[in-house]
């Protein structure tokens, strides 16, 4: 299992797409890196020898790709401005609700999680109608 920029990529998968483990890297960027690198994006991940690995990172390098902590970062402190100044996409996000328009009487399930059923509560205190 190789690694590269502290990330381990799957060996058994072509380089291309083993690429896509380093967050921040998608499809097109992946091909950019190994065509920069110049290395086929046919072999396997595991049958990279160290100097094509140092090709790959020294291509991510100069790229200036945004990826995996920095990009993290870089996310959060999006989010963190758009709550600052109470925004509307802010507040979605402060109260776990969809962001971009979508419905929420039903579905969203994913975005609110699991249904919290509410239940009727008896008060124990209350008169009953007999004497």
């Amino acid at each position: 299992m190789p690694r590269i920029l502290g990330v381990d990529i799957p060996g058994e998968k072509r380089i291309d797409i083993a690429l896509r483990y380093i967050y921040g890297l998608g499809p097109a960027n992946s091909v950019d890196v190994l065509a920069r690198a110049n290395v086929d994006r046919a072999v396997r991940a595991k049958d990279l020898n160290e100097q094509q690995l140092s090709q790959i990172v020294n291509a991510i390098q100069e790229g200036k790709y945004v990826i995996e902590g920095d990009l993290r970062r870089e996310l959060g402190i999006n989010l963190k401005r758009l709550q600052a100044i109470k925004s509307y996409r802010g507040q979605r996000h402060l109260r776990s609700l969809p962001v971009r328009g979508q419905r929420t009487q039903t579905n969203s399930r994913t975005r609110k999680g699991p249904r919290k059923t509410v239940g009727v509560q008896r008060n124990p205190n209350a008169k009953t109608g007999v004497h």
